[in-house]
């Protein structure tokens, strides 16, 4: 295996320098790649659960290459939390530092690019296609391209969503302790989230956005403990920087809130595994077995797009995703 900078040379990579904020060290983000060159693992997406999974690659001396389009999915959110050693800490910041550590290994290479298409070759090969018409090979490719949020057509919601429109309680709970609190949701999902939230308040109330839909065991439920439904469709969520203070409703009644518990549907971000014959849950996750691996062979999966969505599961999943990788090329060296 060539060394970081014999493969920077000898595919001929054109690299500029970024400085990690908060660091006195520097990592490498590359401008360019060879397409003659064989990747043991092309890894697309390179938030936590990629960068995770190359890691664990880099330190056992396989060639990778990160296709990322810098578009995390919780650019939005002020500050992660629920994650050991970073609780509190920018999402950025994190991202920014495991780049760093990662890109300290000769073998792992980042690129900044969108990949449109990726196929699979006649010799057990992919080729990965990026937006720039550039095509990349590799033995295995591994998918961290997470979920996409449909987010409510509501005014307001979007420029609310991840400050004070929340998704998880475990994630965004604490920090929300005896604050006016609303459940935007409806049925099973809506008592779920009102279940999570109830130790963490007793201001709640109950945003259907439309005709209640509990059980008869849902609703004795609610009406014993005096949380209000409120069925009147939604018109806006008034706000500061993104810090709600008030929804108004079609009638034009409001309601006083502070911050609201909302878990919009949510979609593959990206369609190239489903159109590699990946199949999906009915979830609509992707499949994937314990060892991270999509129904189509060779082809991989971590992070949000597979799991329960929170840093330290993506973290985990990646790197259980770059163990499997890993012993899969081991294997296939040492037998030839």
């Amino acid at each position: 295996m060539v060394s970081r900078r014999e493969f920077i040379q000898k595919s001929t990579l054109a690299s500029s320098t970024i400085l990690v904020a908060n660091s006195l060290e520097s990592f490498v983000v590359i401008d360019s790649v060879d397409e003659d060159e064989l990747f043991d693992v092309i890894i697309i997406g390179g938030s936590y659960a990629g960068l995770s999974a190359a890691l664990t690659l880099g330190r056992s001396m396989c060639k990778v290459l990160i296709l990322d389009s810098n578009e995390p999915c919780n650019r939005m959110t002020p500050h992660s939390h629920n994650f050991l050693t970073q609780d509190g800490v920018a999402p950025g910041q994190i991202s920014a530092k495991a780049k760093e550590q990662v890109l300290k290994y000769e073998t792992v290479l980042y690129y900044s690019t969108q990949v449109e298409k990726v196929d699979k070759t006649a010799n057990q090969t992919f080729l990965v296609h990026s937006v720039e018409q550039k095509k990349y090979k590799a033995k295995f490719v591994l998918f961290a391209t997470g979920l996409k949020d449909m987010l409510l057509p509501i005014k307001g919601y979007a420029d609310c969503w991840g400050k004070s429109v929340i998704h998880c309680t475990y994630c965004h709970g604490y920090e929300q302790i005896n604050r006016t609190t609303a459940i935007l949701a409806n049925g099973d999902l809506a008592f779920h989230l009102l279940m999570l939230a109830s130790p963490l308040t007793t201001k709640l109330s109950i945003l259907t956005n439309g005709q209640a839909n509990f059980t008869l065991e849902q609703q004795n439920i609610i009406n014993r403990k005096g949380i209000k439904i409120i069925e009147t469709p939604i018109t806006e969520l008034k706000h500061k920087q993104g810090q709600v203070s008030e929804v108004v409703f079609r009638d034009n009644s409001n309601l006083q809130v502070e911050v609201i518990y909302s878990r919009p549907a949510v979609i593959q971000k990206s369609n190239i595994p489903s159109q590699l014959g990946c199949e999906l849950t009915e979830q609509g996750l992707l499949k994937v077995d314990n060892q991270q691996e999509s129904t189509i062979p060779r082809v991989y999966a971590c992070g949000d797009m597979t799991s329960f969505r929170s840093v330290a599961t993506a973290i985990a999943t990646g790197s259980a995703a770059g163990r499997a990788i890993n012993a899969q090329l081991c294997q296939l060296d040492f037998k030839s």
